[in-house]
């Protein structure tokens, strides 16, 4: 069966087109699952993600661009992606590369930050 690293890694390959964070480190994919496929050597993978905001035209394509580049691996069989708003998504999913890239503070002020603030 394949690794969830090297599901992680095809993750991270894959952009929202408006935002340009890879889709692991904006906090998109809420899960993976792997299961064996009938062909014993190969994989069937099902990913649960979301979009930064419900009104978002680009979903498909996002699931479509995980599916397609998954099913493109010897080790995979067939790839799943479903798209939920339960829980919606939130910055505070995003992984510090990401809160980094966008000019986040990944890290909450320390008292000394907040004095040099007022």
């Amino acid at each position: 069966m394949i690794a969830e690293d090297k599901i992680v890694d095809i993750l991270k390959q894959c952009y929202d087109p408006e935002i340009p964070i890879d889709l692991w480190n904006l906090g998109l994919i809420y899960d993976i699952k792997i299961e064996e496929a009938n062909e014993k050597e190969k994989s069937d993978i099902n990913i649960v993600m979301s979009l930064t905001t419900p009104g978002c035209g680009m979903g498909q394509f996002m699931a479509d661009d995980i599916r397609n580049r998954l099913e493109n691996l010897d080790e995979v069989n067939q790839a799943f992606v479903e798209i939920t708003f339960d829980p919606p998504w939130s910055p505070e999913r995003m992984t510090d590369k990401g809160k980094s890239k966008l000019g986040f503070d990944p890290k909450p002020p320390d008292e000394e930050q907040l004095k040099n603030w007022e």
